[in-house]
């Protein structure tokens, strides 16, 4: 465990400013923000082409170079390294496992910290596979799943042991409101046994992990996110796939399985509710096949969601069974808020048969309204890898207002902060060789601490600092 302490060192670099968002969005660059966003970007989002004062700072202040070469946070933040692919160790022995993404925290038992479920993206050689603990493993020739790290309060690590075993390429996934989490195979490859499934994970209760059992009914394709939404149960898919691009699903119980709770969805029969894919269309009804010609926030479309023929894929990828259908690059991240699904989309380009190319779209499913959104929208810029945000992945809301975005993109990674007035800045940037992804943000109970991964070479970061005194900046 390594614990930096930004305050140390005066050098600092000028973080994403309103400012230079604003002036790199008037030439047609940056991220456009319109509109207001309740709850997520407050009552008063910021027009991306609109000065309403002079510039301020905006977030937590510039970011100050990491002396250690890990993380460099602004000033009044600092990290600890809570796990670390290949060094720390499980309780069973081996090293913590290769490639943490997507994460979820919950209370500690007692309330002394927290428990993170956190994925593990192994779907190769990696050197360091989830160990097959017996009673945890789906296909023994499958080396991904999922560990539990317990911290205490200050985020110092507590133990570590494997929660899931035997799957492959868990990427992300989504929180349940019975305080399980949801992780997701992104692949649809056939190993042992077939993959491309979600699995339920609890952080407290290994002997419900026993036996891991995939959820057939929502489907075999490469899973990206879920969320779940808390009234209806209904639940809210992302597929990240190519030729041809994915699809966003929804899955609905029959309302003789309602209430959903811990162990349900591993209870249900393979075909148990009904699974569709979105279909969009313009206001004036003209059918929209690919999500990323919407440039402008605001945007709104019409969603009719259809049945999937045939969703456990046996001959065909349940993204090819359809006629007509809406498609997007790069469908990623996921979070419930505001009565509604948002979704990320991490790029376009038109080489990946995409009609449009962007660095990112942000959109809100409304399922009261029966419609989709575009909420952010990030210019392409190749011009500008490193101070110019690109590729959004993971999502998640942040405790003070506003959201944090993880950085999968060219040049260098961020997390990637949004205030509640709609502005942007840089919270995060990796300083680690290789400039590997930021995966899996997400914050503690208690608002004290966010915690985050990069995913190569396999960090697990805690951080702490003034959110709260500095949430007024927001």
């Amino acid at each position: 465990m390594t614990t930096t302490d930004m305050r140390q060192h005066p050098e600092a670099e000028p973080g994403l400013s309103r400012r230079s968002m604003l002036n790199r969005t008037a030439s047609g660059l940056g991220i456009a923000l319109s509109g207001s966003i309740p709850g997520l970007f407050g009552g008063d989002s910021v027009s991306a082409n609109s000065i309403d004062g002079p510039p301020r700072e905006v977030g937590h202040g510039p970011l100050v170079p990491d002396p250690a070469g890990n993380l460099s946070l602004p000033a009044g933040f600092t990290y600890t390294l809570v796990a670390e692919s290949g060094v720390t160790l499980l309780d069973s022995g081996e090293p913590t496992p290769d490639d943490p993404d997507g994460t979820a925290a919950f209370v500690r038992c007692g309330g002394n910290g927290s428990v993170l479920v956190n994925n593990h993206e192994i779907g190769g050689d990696e050197p360091y596979p989830v160990p097959p603990i017996p009673g945890f493993v789906y296909d023994a020739r499958a080396r991904g799943g999922t560990t539990n790290i317990e911290v205490d309060r200050r985020g110092n690590r507590v133990r570590e042991y494997v929660s899931l075993a035997g799957t492959h390429n868990n990427c992300a996934g989504g929180l349940t409101p019975w305080e399980t989490w949801i992780t997701c195979e992104e692949t649809e490859a056939i190993l042992g046994k077939p993959h491309g499934y979600c699995f339920e994970v609890d952080p407290y209760d290994q002997d419900a992990n026993r036996d891991p059992k995939p959820i057939k009914c929502l489907g075999r394709y490469p899973h990206e996110s879920v969320v779940v939404d808390p009234r209806r149960h209904t639940l809210y898919l992302t597929e990240d796939a190519g030729n041809p691009n994915g699809l966003l699903y929804r899955w609905t119980p029959a309302s003789a399985a309602l209430p959903l709770g811990k162990g349900a969805l591993r209870a249900l029969a393979d075909d148990a509710g009904t699974l569709e894919a979105m279909q969009a269309f313009t206001r004036a009804g003209a059918f929209v096949p690919d999500l990323s010609v919407a440039t402008e926030p605001g945007t709104t479309y019409r969603v009719r969601w259809l049945p999937v023929p045939e969703r456990d894929a046996t001959t065909t990828p349940v993204r090819k069974q359809f006629a007509q259908i809406t498609r997007s690059r790069k469908l990623e991240g996921m979070w419930w808020c505001d009565e509604g699904a948002y979704v990320v989309a991490s790029f376009a380009r038109t080489s990946d048969g995409s009609a449009a190319q962007h660095d990112g779209q942000v959109w809100l499913i409304d399922p009261e309204d029966g419609t989709i959104e575009l909420k952010l929208h990030f210019a392409y810029t190749p011009a500008d890898q490193d101070n110019d945000p690109d590729g959004p992945d993971n999502i998640t809301v942040s405790a003070y207002g506003g959201l944090f975005l993880a950085e999968d993109g060219e040049g260098k990674n961020h997390l990637v902060g949004a205030t509640p007035r709609g502005e942007v800045f840089f919270f995060a940037r990796n300083e680690l060789a290789g400039d590997s992804e930021f995966t899996g943000p997400t914050f503690s109970r208690d608002k004290k601490i966010l915690f985050a991964n990069i995913q190569s070479p396999g960090h697990v970061f805690a951080i702490q600092g003034r959110f709260a005194s500095s949430a007024d900046r927001l």
